[in-house]
């Protein structure tokens, strides 16, 4: 097949060449946004006078037909024509004819492409951000349902001091609700019109770049036609954003598979997000969070990939940058493929309440209680804390917990001790005597969720 750049060249490209240089078995999927974009190049081309007025309309129209064709199955993309755009351009000029060839006036594919990946990654933000606030919803959700749930909360992944399940929950709801606000300054830095950049020069041509800008939706225009053709920052910010929402997914999977397992057992997964052993019949495997947790590492490869892909890159356009489609479609496939699956699985999961409460009162999580309630009957911090240490090292050699100590055994570590010490250390007044803003209390928990709850209808409005 004849290249449509091959004029100055006097021998075919080597069939090995042609399948090496070729991007259409990936770049085809911005099949959609290369038809819009073209449409309204053309569009531009004939209101500006650049191309006739009926040539603008047949071009129009044969776009029209030809994204009809795809989407019902009746379009087979060529190797030999490289990419998604000189496909769509071959196919357009064999039905048009002579108007189809004035299509490409006044652009390079150097803009054509960073148009189409712009659109298309402002979909897929748009698109990521719902399952977003679904995930968000879910675990306000949760939240409401546990905010009487008590649990040890931990440090070193020993046992620190209790919280609540709702809380821990909404630590979570605080992670997910920046990574959406990363989406959306990343949106804002994808949301830019690069068409009209040219190869890297701009156009001779009167091209009106806010028509085209208006007509596809973009809030901008790019401002430097040699940035506009080799900026592919919006590519790795996303990279990175998609990889802090699965950092934050796999750090919850870890908990949960910590969670499942019989030494802790504060939750099991619903058997349709678990699967068994080949050989072991007693096995109920969290393999959906082992998955996801393994999943995050493809997604940090794709993100060091496209960053060291970028990093040696001379202005303007180098065919480099052709590689920076595959690391980002599927490091969004990944995230759009992990996050329902985790709100789902985390939705119907049992949390065994009474376990987790056990686990809450075990490990002596009330220690740092203890010691401020000596502060608070006037001894000094650091004196108190010497004090409940050499109980706990006592209750340790008693095999006793600290709510298990008699009396005349805390008197032996302190004379100000007295009945009320019992109520200070347990479970519930360490949980919500915690009421500073931001606390694990019911009352401080409450007030996150009723925010969460504020926040995500705002969300949603957007």
């Amino acid at each position: 097949m004849a290249k449509l750049w091959g004029g100055r060249f006097q021998k075919s490209t080597d069939k090995r060449v042609d399948d090496f240089n070729s991007s259409i078995r990936f770049d085809k999927r911005l099949y959609r946004q290369d038809i819009i974009g073209s449409t309204a190049h053309a569009k531009m081309l004939g209101r500006q006078g650049i191309i006739p007025q009926a040539d603008a309309e047949l071009i129009v129209d044969g776009l029209a037909q030809i994204l009809q064709d795809i989407e019902d199955g009746r379009v087979e993309f060529l190797i030999d024509a490289e990419d998604i755009h000189m496909n769509i351009e071959k196919l357009l000029t064999d039905r048009i004819g002579e108007a189809g060839k004035r299509l490409h006036t006044g652009r390079s594919r150097n803009d054509q492409v960073a148009l189409d990946i712009r659109m298309y990654l402002k979909d897929e933000i748009c698109e990521i951000r719902e399952m977003l606030l679904h995930l968000l919803g879910v675990l306000v959700s949760l939240a409401k349902d546990h905010i009487g749930t008590i649990m040890p909360g931990y440090t070193h992944l020993q046992k620190a001091q209790p919280i609540s399940f709702a809380h821990h929950l909404m630590a979570y709801f605080e992670m997910f609700r920046r990574d959406l606000s990363r989406l959306d300054d990343c949106y804002k830095r994808t949301d830019v019109m690069p068409l009209g950049s040219g190869a890297l020069a701009g156009t001779t041509y009167p091209l009106d770049r806010d028509f085209v800008a208006d007509e596809l939706g973009f809030s901008q225009i790019t401002r430097n036609s040699l940035d506009g053709v080799s900026d592919r920052d919006f590519v790795i910010e996303l990279a990175s954003c998609l990889s802090m929402i699965m950092m934050h997914l796999s750090r919850f999977s870890e908990e949960l598979i910590l969670w499942s397992s019989h030494e802790f057992s504060f939750v099991e997964m619903d058997d349709a997000y678990s699967t068994g052993s080949s050989i072991m019949p007693q096995k109920k495997n969290p393999d959906v969070a082992e998955l996801i947790r393994g999943k995050t590492g493809r997604v940090y490869g794709h993100l060091m990939g496209l960053l060291t892909t970028m990093k040696g890159l001379p202005l303007a356009y180098n065919k480099d940058m052709q590689e920076d489609k595959e690391p980002i479609f599927d490091a969004v496939d990944t995230v759009k493929l992990c996050l329902p699956v985790f709100c789902d699985m985390i939705a119907t999961m049992t949390v065994k309440t009474g376990n987790m409460l056990k686990g809450a009162k075990g490990g002596f999580t009330n220690a740092t209680d203890a010691a401020d309630y000596l502060v608070k009957k006037g001894m000094p911090f650091r004196e108190a804390h010497a004090v409940i240490g050499k109980l706990v090292f006592y209750a340790i050699s008693k095999d006793k917990s600290l709510d298990e100590l008699s009396l005349d055994e805390y008197k032996e570590f302190s004379d100000i001790i007295e009945e009320d010490i019992y109520d200070a250390i347990s479970m519930k007044t360490c949980v919500d005597d915690r009421s500073v803003k931001g606390g694990p209390a019911t009352s401080a928990v409450s007030a996150a969720i009723a925010e969460a709850e504020k926040f995500l209808k705002n969300s949603e409005k957007q």
